[in-house]
């Protein structure tokens, strides 16, 4: 077995994977990476290969349903579940090495960051990053390092096509097993773009807040993405 796993789920990223993988190409002998391709229309697939990524194909576009088909595939230790749109520092592996060698029942996620030089973007980073650390709630897009035992046991992220890391986070039982790791991790500014980030952090919310009284993911996201528009949006 390998020691480290990195699963990406995909739809249309061909604009952003490149500089992903190219972040990761330092992994080489001691891990893998895995694209969980959810049917790109566009060269997302074909540059995973060139980057020598292995590719694996979802029958439907389900973020959680992709990251579960990469879990099940993979062969490594330790996961390392990230979006595709985002980038990380040059030294990583050192800090993943290490992580690599302590508690395997800990679950580590990276310091948030928006690769924007905006400094409203500032603030945003400050409250993503409270909210974590203090009510023990990272999402997915701040990456989430879990070692395969703990993954399995904790039965893994449900098929669900969107809130599957806010499911997988609450099914745990203990939260002070969350830990953030001091490296930054840099994600797309694109989810706020086209409106105002307070604006978007409290729809966000509110999608949230239907999930967890129960409304069905399949009308939340129906209702996300007819927003949105298209699937190569940034996903909550």
């Amino acid at each position: 077995m390998t020691k480290i796993s990195i699963i990406i789920p995909t739809i249309n990223e061909a604009n952003n994977l490149p500089l992903l993988l190219s972040d990761l190409s330092i992994l080489k002998e001691v891990g893998e990476i895995l694209i969980i391709d959810g049917g790109s229309e566009d060269r997302t697939v074909d540059i995973a290969k060139i980057y020598g990524a292995k590719v694996y194909k979802s029958k439907e576009r389900n973020r959680g349903l992709q990251l579960n088909i990469g879990a099940e595939n993979s062969k490594g230790h330790w996961f390392i579940f990230l979006h595709a749109d985002t980038r990380i520092k040059h030294d990583w592996l050192t800090k993943i090495k290490s992580i690599s060698k302590g508690n395997k029942n800990y679950i580590y996620y990276f310091k948030f960051k928006i690769n924007h030089k905006n400094q409203i973007f500032r603030l945003l980073e400050f409250l993503v990053n409270f909210r974590s650390k203090y009510f023990k709630t990272p999402y997915g897009d701040q990456g989430l390092i879990i070692h395969r035992s703990t993954y399995f046991k904790n039965n893994g992220f449900r098929k669900i096509p969107l809130m599957e890391d806010v499911d997988f986070l609450r099914r745990l039982n203990n939260k002070k097993d969350l830990k953030r790791i001091n490296l930054p991790i840099f994600t797309s500014p694109r989810k706020w773009e086209r409106t105002n980030i307070f604006l978007q952090a409290l729809k966000n919310w509110n999608f949230r807040r239907r999930w967890l009284k129960g409304e069905s993911t399949k009308s939340i996201y129906s209702d996300y993405y007819k927003k949105f528009n298209l699937h190569t949006k940034k996903r909550i």
